[in-house]
């Protein structure tokens, strides 16, 4: 049986799973689960209500943080995670600052300029989106631009990982809201 993945594309969350099983080359099949209004049946595989939850065979997993630590052991290659000590704990880490304060930086647009207007049929609020812009962003963004270095091909240990998706599916929400990173302030986070 194949692994499925119950959410939507929209989500930066499903789509850091997506993106995280195509960097290993696993096939998947994407099952439909909006965000919000729950069933009781998909509550009994995700009991927080949240998207993704993954199955594998019989056996199912909720949050997108768990799902690729679990995918990381059931397809070890290419690893996404770092060997060394240090490392791991410092992608960890990125994963929780992109998971936590890079989505409410990027989400924000991202659910006024896109979400309101396809799911809720209201007109986004832009004021809400400039605050966040010129509020929020700002110290997440630098944050950020400190912690990679220049020309290394990832952001921990200098090659691609979990922080890396992590981080970039974050960011691509802001595309999605018609935003982008200031490539003058930020230039390696752009």
């Amino acid at each position: 049986m194949s692994i499925v993945i119950h959410g939507v594309p929209p989500s930066p969350f499903v789509r850091k799973v997506r993106v995280f099983l195509g960097e290993k080359n696993v096939p998947y099949e994407l099952k439909p689960q909006q965000p919000f209004n729950q069933s009781p049946e998909y509550l009994k595989i995700s009991p927080l209500g949240k998207v993704p939850c993954v199955q594998d065979g019989y056996f199912t997993v909720p949050d997108s943080s768990v799902i690729c630590a679990y995918l990381e052991r059931t397809h070890p290659e290419p690893p996404l995670y770092p060997s060394d000590d240090k490392e791991y704990a410092r992608a960890l880490w990125i994963e929780e600052y992109a998971d936590s304060k890079l989505a409410e930086a990027c989400g924000t647009p991202f659910f006024q300029r896109v979400v309101r207007p396809l799911f809720f049929k209201q007109e986004p609020d832009e004021e809400a989106v400039a605050k966040v812009v010129n509020e929020v962003q700002p110290p997440v963004f630098d944050y950020l631009e400190g912690e990679i270095d220049d020309g290394a091909e990832g952001i921990v240990g200098g090659r691609f990982s979990i922080a890396d998706v992590a981080v970039g599916t974050m960011l691509a929400q802001l595309e999605h809201a018609q935003l982008d990173v200031d490539a003058s302030r930020w230039p390696r986070l752009a």
